[in-house]
């Protein structure tokens, strides 16, 4: 059997490959707006994605599900947004996001976000979101996990995860993944040795800073960031934090001594330093697009690994559950 999942705010998907990586969990029906993310999600799943304003959907108009994902947009939130939360109209996404749970009432919830939403507003937005879900039924978890220290990803991504249970049992049964030791290398999920495309590249022609990178960017150990005025090394052995604006330009695109020069990631490195399958599909769309569309993403790896304890836990629940049935039937 396989738990169906609604999945809103889908994005790319990341969330719900995560999820259907176990084996346990499909996707039934899915929600996302940008148009751009829409091409690249239907480029990867079956087509069960609605592309629309989720103001405008029905919540009784769509299929029941076991577990409603939704990695709502998180602008609002963020360091790099405005932290206005509620107040931003992004901010109200997560009450759309509750009109879907009140309406289907998924035996599981589970939330993505920014670490920082834990403490915005001396922390009055996640208690609201907290008391939301309590208020409606749901026994809550919630944990910051890096990916570097819970991916096997070498990126230094702090997010909140957020997971919620009908059944109080189930929820006593779950408990986030563990650390686990950072295997994976730079060099597992970006190509230093492969000529790419000229508009990757930073040179003195291009860029009027460039003796500055040329003088600091000396280790392919290393990941680098221009930071308007200097280079900063990120010598932690890891891909600093994808941002969705890595296409703009700007002081927060990574860099790289390649063998062929110095660059910026490629798309498809973005995508693996997320953490996507090696054989996820990038459709024909501006560069741009694309760094967007990875930056606002996730870590696949770490989704799937707190989609496997959020399996145990419905299981064990089910197992005791029988095993409950049984011991009546015997004492009767």
């Amino acid at each position: 059997m396989k738990y169906k999942m609604m999945s809103l705010f889908a994005g790319v998907g990341g969330i719900d490959i995560g999820f259907e990586q176990t084996g346990r969990f499909k996707t039934v029906w899915a929600n996302e707006f940008d148009k751009n993310a829409s091409i690249t999600y239907q480029e990867n799943f079956a087509d069960h994605l609605v592309v629309e304003d989720i103001h405008k959907l029905n919540p009784s108009q769509t299929p029941d599900v076991d577990v409603i994902l939704a990695g709502f947009p998180c602008q609002a939130f963020s360091v790099a947004g405005y932290r206005k939360g509620f107040e931003d109209e992004r901010g109200d996404l997560f009450f759309e996001a509750l009109r879907f749970i009140i309406e289907k009432k998924p035996q599981v919830v589970f939330l993505e976000n920014v670490k920082n939403l834990v403490g915005h507003d001396n922390g009055n937005t996640f208690r609201v979101i907290r008391e939301a879900l309590e208020f409606h039924g749901y026994h809550v978890k919630y944990q910051v996990l890096n990916a570097k220290d819970y991916g096997n990803i070498p990126q230094n991504r702090e997010r909140i995860y957020i997971v919620g249970f009908k059944d109080r049992e189930t929820y006593k049964n779950f408990d986030f993944p563990n650390p686990i030791p950072l295997e994976t290398k730079i060099s597992d999920v970006i190509d230093f040795s492969t000529e790419q495309e000229e508009r990757y590249y930073y040179t003195e022609d291009k860029q009027d800073f460039y003796p500055l990178l040329e003088e600091a960017i000396t280790s392919q150990e290393t990941i680098y960031q221009w930071r308007r005025k200097y280079v900063r090394a990120n010598k932690s052995n890891v891909v600093p934090t994808l941002t969705a604006n890595m296409g703009t330009g700007g002081h927060n695109v990574p860099l790289i001594l390649s063998d062929t020069g110095i660059r910026k990631l490629t798309p498809r490195e973005c995508f693996n330093v997320q953490g996507f399958p090696k054989d996820y599909k990038l459709p024909d769309l501006a560069v741009s697009h694309l760094y967007k569309q990875a930056g606002n993403s996730v870590v696949v790896p770490v989704i799937k690994r707190i989609a496997e304890q959020i399996l145990l836990a419905l299981e064990e629940t089910k197992v005791d559950y029988n095993e409950q049935l049984e011991f009546v039937a015997i004492g009767n």
